[in-house]
């Protein structure tokens, strides 16, 4: 997208892009240590251990899987930025074994930013959301420098077919159901 005579690359704007904003494993550990996480007996994921996304039990039959997930732009397209940050946060549902139905935007972008490209992001994420049979219901959107997308998903699963990080087995079966990445960049 262009801003004048120059083309507008979302990654310039970035210091770092997607997941590798986040805090490493060992830094949460120590920001976290003290942190008494919430008692609860319907929550059934919390941080004791930390997981994918939370995990509260409504009744016998229902469970809300709550996540949320968000970083800078790992790409320059705004509509393939908004469909990665979407499929990023809804895989966390669908890692605990969940169906996402409900999703709600998080945003932070420069002002300067185009209105097409903001549009272009969001229309990402929402054709993403869609086609997971989800509604994107809107968000919240702040100012900052440095673009950051993502979003906020609520989802069900049964409370006995939560899918846990700690619950794999050696032996257990992997379905892979798309390309996996590297996590690799080149420029």
């Amino acid at each position: 997208m262009e801003i004048g005579n120059r083309e507008l690359r979302l990654t310039e704007l970035a210091s770092c892009g997607g997941c590798a904003a986040k805090y490493s494993a060992a830094r949460l550990e120590q920001l976290l240590a003290g942190f008494a996480p919430a008692r609860s007996d319907d929550l059934l994921v919390g941080l004791d251990p930390a997981d994918d996304a939370a995990v509260y039990r409504l009744d016998a039959e229902r469970a809300l899987v709550f996540t949320l997930d968000f970083f800078p732009p790992l790409v320059d397209d705004p509509a393939d930025y908004g469909a990665i940050a979407a499929t990023n946060a809804l895989n966390d549902v669908y890692a605990m074994g969940g169906a996402p139905i409900l999703a709600l935007s998080i945003a932070a972008f420069p002002e300067e930013l185009p209105i097409e490209m903001l549009a272009a992001i969001f229309a990402g994420a929402d054709s993403q959301v869609r086609g997971a049979g989800a509604t994107l219901a809107g968000g919240h959107t702040i100012r900052d420098l440095e673009p950051k997308y993502g979003l906020a998903v609520l989802g069900t699963v049964h409370p006995e077919g939560i899918w846990r990080k700690d619950g794999a087995k050696p032996g257990d079966a992997i379905y892979v159901t798309k390309p996996l990445g590297t996590g690799l960049r080149t420029r």
